[in-house]
């Protein structure tokens, strides 16, 4: 039986999607990030043709500034959440068992 070499894929590496369900596993918070971004970018680009007087090159500052603050955002909620669990977490469950 011959197979599609379009169709191969090595076992070390994956798909894209797949290395992306990895990532959300690992991390919730990147999912979050990335659909945070693609919103604020379709956000704009529909707010494209009503932006009335101001520039466009202001406008594109504008929603790149709140695309990266939605990554930005999600990156601190997820450190912040780690050291939660690292820190506040886990020694309360120490405590106990002792």
């Amino acid at each position: 039986m011959v197979m599609d070499e379009s169709q191969w894929v090595p076992e070390r590496e994956g798909t894209v999607s797949s290395k992306l369900l990895q990532k959300a596993g690992a991390a919730p918070f990147v999912p979050v990030g990335i659909g945070g971004f693609a919103m604020v970018a379709a956000y704009g680009l529909y707010r494209l043709k009503a932006r009335g007087k101001l520039k466009m090159s202001v406008h594109l500052i504008h929603t790149r500034m709140a695309a990266q603050a939605c990554v930005v955002g999600a990156i601190m909620l997820g450190a912040t959440y780690t050291m939660y669990q690292d820190y506040l977490l886990k020694p309360a469950a120490d405590r106990a068992q002792k």
